[in-house]
């Protein structure tokens, strides 16, 4: 198992580098919360169409052919581009059934996303009637459609119970070590990859757990200073330097919140 398999581990990953699972969604879900999404689309252009006079666009039909264009871009592609871009990948069908789209990378969509999946969107779902997106979100594990291969994004479920895995321990041997040593900025990637590789080394062979540990031990100590007492077991080291690193941020953030309720005036 290569060092580069950890850190594309697909999973969903807090500030504090906890990992937690949400499942991709599943193909009938999708088509679930598509239907509620056509379904309110369908209601607001009947209301639209209603509550425009028609006696408007009976004296000018170039009005009326721009007020199709306009009607149809919208339902087409801004619509689905607003939505998942201000809610960071819901539209309401998406809500109703506790969906989200996100990145491959695990993280939330933005604009070009949006736009990306709309626009391809308008092809296989409106063009084809969603047997394109149907057929290819059929041929993949995490249903997706060829919008979100375009684009880079799958749909997940977010209404899951979390498990979060238990955080890495000080060795106590390593205590006084860890306690006064210089912790630099360790980069997301390196700390989510080190916690599996704890979390997991128990089920690693030999030879790759041996090969990871080394790679993830060299990455860690380069930002680490003074190094670890010699015969210390690498394993331990990566774990104790995760565990100082997280004390430290909490005791950051209480000295913030402290300092924030005296200059508010609010307890503690």
């Amino acid at each position: 198992m290569a060092t580069r398999g950890i850190f594309e581990a697909q999973r969903f990953v807090t500030s504090e580098a906890v990992e937690i699972e949400l499942p991709a969604a599943q193909v009938p879900t999708r088509m679930v919360s598509g239907i509620i999404d056509l379904l309110l689309v369908a209601v607001g252009v009947f209301l639209l169409v209603w509550l425009v006079p028609g006696e408007v666009f009976a004296a000018d039909a170039a009005l009326g052919q721009v007020f199709v264009i306009v009607v149809v871009a919208l339902v087409m592609a801004g619509v689905p581009i607003t939505l998942e871009t201000l809610t960071r990948g819901r539209t309401v069908g998406k809500m109703v059934m506790g969906l989200r789209t996100v990145r491959d990378d695990t993280g939330p969509i933005g604009l070009r996303h949006a736009i990306i999946r709309a626009l391809a969107g308008t092809v296989e779902l409106w063009m084809t009637l969603g047997s394109v997106a149907l057929i290819t979100a059929m041929t993949n594990e995490r249903a997706k459609r060829l919008g979100d291969f375009l684009a880079g994004t799958y749909v997940v479920h977010d209404r899951v119970r979390l498990r979060m895995l238990t955080p890495p321990q000080t060795a106590p041997e390593l205590a006084d070590w860890v306690a006064g040593a210089d912790i630099g900025v360790l980069p997301d990637s390196l700390v989510v990859a080190t916690r599996q590789f704890l979390a997991r080394a128990g089920t690693l062979t030999p030879a790759a757990r041996a090969q990871t540990g080394s790679e993830l031990y060299a990455a860690v100590l380069g930002h680490v200073a003074p190094p670890p007492p010699d015969g210390a077991h690498p394993e331990q080291v990566m774990a104790s330097v995760l565990a100082q690193r997280r004390r430290r941020d909490e005791e950051r953030l209480e000295r913030a919140d402290a300092l924030r309720a005296r200059v508010l005036g609010q307890p503690s």
